[in-house]
């Protein structure tokens, strides 16, 4: 079977969440000895601004870590897409694509023959409903959408037909534990600053904690304003800029405890959404402490996984309870992992996006059946 995905960037994840989940799936599916090709835009805005700042060499670096991987490009502007497909047994196409995109892969479907399902990893299905309207789906096969309460909303406005939940998970090829590396601080926190959806909370649940604590602390991640810079120094946090994701189990291994800060969309309107940040930690088995979001889906057990610090003084108490405790921490790291390892790893979301797939008959398929009887 042929598989063909059109994503954001496989190469780049500079400001782009997506791409442990995705580069995992494909590796993933590759072991399974599917054909897999992954289409991004030449000019993406992941790829170019990782380019910008670190330079080509830099943007390569992913191949070391991810040698089977291999990224197609294609110009936005002029592509024949029913080439790229023309050969394709399922095409799916992230969210993170233009509209008009989204239209052409339906509009060929049918003449070619392929399965063809939407991937949704974003929250404006809440935060911005209208954007919606710019997506063409005749003729899409389904939805795969990363959380139950996503894939209501589909169904209560009949965006698509079938819609199929299919959460995030971690690669536990690469995101695994380590954890006797010798210790260069005590908290680590790696996430983008972004656009004031949490700025609040990075105050209350991260930056005032370590400042009052007094603990040593480092932050990774793009798209700090100058206020979040200027609080991080004031609280004698280290800010490490850009980090790569595949450097990530890397950096767990030396810091005692992370936190997670969801977004305030995810915490407001999208429970059961956790984002890829609490799969990565589990899997790498550091201790991780949350500020408050509702885990309505039931991937985790709260309190043996991970905690929760209802506020800012809360947190405080529990990252010194974490450090001052090794049995503490300990049980959370082996807890935390072996959840990751029996429910959440990309092996087993491909296991279930073949299950969807089966569920699925292709128009093709279809046709022949028809003729056939006829």
């Amino acid at each position: 079977m042929k598989i063909v995905m059109f994503y954001h960037s496989l190469t780049s994840d500079w400001n782009h969440g997506n791409a442990h989940f995705l580069r995992g799936v494909v590796k993933e599916l590759q072991k399974k000895e599917y054909e897999v090709i992954v289409y991004e835009p030449r000019d993406n805005w992941s790829l170019r601004n990782l380019t910008k700042d670190y330079g080509a060499e830099k943007a390569n670096e992913f191949k070391r870590y991810y040698p089977t991987l291999e990224p197609h490009f294609y110009d936005a502007e002029a592509t024949d897409y029913k080439n790229l497909v023309s050969d394709a047994d399922v095409v799916i196409v992230h969210e993170w694509n233009a509209p008009e995109l989204v239209a052409a892969l339906g509009a060929i479907k049918e003449e070619v023959g392929y399965k063809l399902l939407f991937h949704d990893t974003h929250h404006r299905a809440v935060s911005d409903v209208s954007s919606m309207a710019q997506y063409d789906f005749t003729n899409y096969d389904g939805a795969l959408v990363f959380g139950k309460v996503i894939k209501q909303i589909y169904e209560q406005n009949n965006w698509i037909d079938r819609v199929w939940t299919w959460h995030e998970a971690a690669d536990t090829d690469l995101f695994k534990a380590d954890r006797d590396q010798e210790k260069e601080g005590d908290l680590v926190w790696i996430g983008n600053w972004g656009d004031d959806e949490r700025t609040e909370e990075l105050m209350e649940f991260l930056i005032k904690p370590v400042k009052e604590l007094g603990i040593k602390a480092k932050v990774y991640g793009v798209r700090y304003p100058e206020k979040a810079l200027k609080a991080l120094k004031e609280a004698g946090i280290e800010y490490g800029g850009w980090l790569p994701n595949y450097k990530v189990p890397e950096v767990f291994s030396k810091y005692k405890v992370t936190v997670h800060v969801p977004r305030r969309p995810y915490v407001e309107m999208l429970p059961g959404i956790p984002t890829i940040r609490p799969f990565e930690a589990m899997a790498c088995g550091i201790p991780l402490i949350c500020s408050p979001w509702r885990d309505t889906e039931n991937l985790f057990d709260a309190g043996a996984d991970y905690l929760m610090a209802a506020d800012g003084d809360q947190m405080g108490y529990k990252i010194a309870e974490v450090l001052k405790s090794a049995q503490l921490a300990q049980s959370l790291s082996i807890q935390g992992q072996e959840t990751i390892k029996q429910k959440h790893t990309c092996s087993k979301r491909v296991e279930e996006l073949e299950n969807i797939l089966n569920e699925i008959e292709s128009p093709l398929a279809v046709q022949m059946k028809i003729n056939h009887d006829e």
